[in-house]
């Protein structure tokens, strides 16, 4: 019963977060994390963001082994392939756009709701916050430096694909999504860095 209930929610988590990166991604607005690389990626590939979303945490799953163990590890594995469908899904039958200050606000809310159902199943959206993990335990190097780093990389990377007022509603989707998990999750140890999606 109790399994059930665990993936019945981390189904439920991936809904919502899929959902909030398809009002981000049909209004070309960017998030933090693997789901920030993968949207700018879009930009530029003929992939899709499932698709890239989940080619992109295939060489996260080796440090979450290492760090978190096999259980962790597969309940992430299974979450992420479950928003990689969910999201081809939305691609194909979610048709509808909306303002891009709503889509920011709305679509930040929804991620950081899914994300707070995910950490408190022990599981997650893989990308950063793996590897902000790995580098605290292997290295001594604090996770929110790796976090706020990959953050800023993505960031610039952003302004290569994205115009600076689609940046500038990408900030009030990081401060939903910020805001959001803020307030409502209290993480584990090991998942301290929780405002990224993946």
């Amino acid at each position: 019963m109790v399994t059930t209930h665990r993936w019945l929610s981390i189904l439920e988590g991936c809904l919502l977060v899929a959902l909030g990166i398809h009002l981000l991604e049909t209004s070309d607005l960017l998030i933090s994390g693997t789901a920030g690389m993968g949207l700018i990626l879009k930009q530029v590939t003929q992939l899709s963001f499932g698709q890239l979303f989940f080619l992109l945490n295939l060489p996260f799953y080796l440090l979450a082994l290492r760090c978190l163990g096999w259980a962790f590890a597969w309940r992430t594995f299974i979450a992420v392939s479950m928003l990689a469908g969910l999201s081809e899904l939305m691609r194909l039958w979610a048709d509808f756009t909306m303002e891009p200050i709503l889509a920011a606000v709305l679509g930040g809310m929804l991620v950081g709701f899914g994300l707070i159902i995910l950490f408190r199943h022990q599981a997650s959206l893989g990308g950063v916050n793996i590897l902000a993990i790995y580098l605290e335990k292997r290295f001594d190097i604090h996770a929110g430096k790796t976090t706020l780093g990959c953050d800023l990389l993505i960031g610039a990377c952003g302004f290569a694909v994205y115009s600076p007022l689609q940046m500038a509603w990408s900030l009030a989707v990081f401060l939903a999504l910020s805001s959001v998990v803020g307030r409502y999750h209290r993480p584990p140890r090991w998942a301290r860095v929780p405002q990224q999606v993946g």
